[in-house]
């Protein structure tokens, strides 16, 4: 089995020597998944305390839908969701991550305890992010990033889908460096369904050592993404549901276990500690 890079530790955050499971609270109205059902903040804590309960190293707490097609809230509603969400899940002892690409917003979250920002613009869609980071000294996910969910998946468009999309994320890696976000809090994510078609999505996978290149641990999201949905579609050709994605999405969990990433995005957290937990086995022998 091909290994993507052995496991790096990140500075100030959870360093199991397994891969990390980070789970997902959407606290928005129209993510794909589960959009509307953790919109109330009361609703969202408690469904981030079970993720914690079922073992997720990582609390992704997020108020802007990234799906294609999705409009950006205003920055107070976005504050509004997730501020109370990130300041109670801290307090309970989770590490929390703050999904957001705007500075006034990972700033505060930072202040009420998240200790991970993620931003899947990697730091492209507001100049102050960079900066924040820096100043603050919290961990970075670095996402490759084409574009706005509006209209990202007309930049959808590559001659090897594999190798540009390494040369782009090392571009963003230089300017957070440059804006001086230390090295060793930098992680990358391939970012896939964003700006990229189910077939490139596959073609990452597919090729994921190449991205050892970078020497950076990697996020890999592909928690009941609408290419699995593609690839289980029933006999008249409809997608299967997001929510009907859940066994797919253990099954790439093991692999990318099993190929030394250091970090999954996943709705479902116990099925993935379970499929780490088996990879690990696996591993060790």
């Amino acid at each position: 089995m091909i290994r993507v890079s052995p496991l790096h530790a990140v500075p100030d955050l959870p360093q199991p020597g397994r891969t990390l499971v980070i789970g997902v609270v959407n606290v928005t109205p129209d993510s794909f998944s589960d959009g509307g059902e953790f919109l109330d903040p009361a609703a969202a804590i408690a469904h981030g305390l079970d993720l914690l309960a079922e073992g997720a190293d990582i609390i992704d707490v997020g108020g802007e839908s990234t799906r294609p097609g999705a409009i950006r809230p205003e920055v107070p509603e976005e504050l509004r969701r997730v501020i109370p969400v990130v300041g109670e899940l801290a307090a309970a002892g989770a590490c929390v991550s703050i999904d957001t690409m705007r500075a006034a917003v990972a700033a505060p979250a930072i202040a009420a305890g998240a200790r991970l920002v993620n931003d899947v613009s990697g730091g492209k869609a507001d100049p102050g992010m960079l900066n924040l980071v820096a100043d603050s000294g919290v961990p970075f996910i670095c996402m490759h990033w084409r574009g706005h969910s509006e209209d990202m998946q007309s930049k959808a468009s590559y001659t090897d889908v594999v190798s540009e999309v390494i040369a782009e994320l090392c571009t963003q890696l230089d300017e957070a460096v440059g804006a001086g976000v230390a090295m060793d809090k930098l992680i990358i994510d391939p970012g896939l369904g964003f700006a990229k078609t189910g077939e490139h999505n596959w073609q990452i996978l597919e090729r994921l050592e190449e991205f050892g290149v970078l020497k950076r641990p990697m996020v890999v999201g592909v928690s009941r993404k609408s290419f699995l949905g593609q690839l289980l579609a029933g006999a008249d050709g409809s997608p299967r549901p997001a929510k009907q994605r859940d066994d797919a999405t253990t099954a790439l969990t093991t692999v990318l276990a099993l190929r030394g990433v250091w970090g999954v995005r996943v709705h479902s957290v116990r099925a993935s500690r379970d499929a780490i937990a088996v990879a690990q086995r696996l591993l060790s022998h």
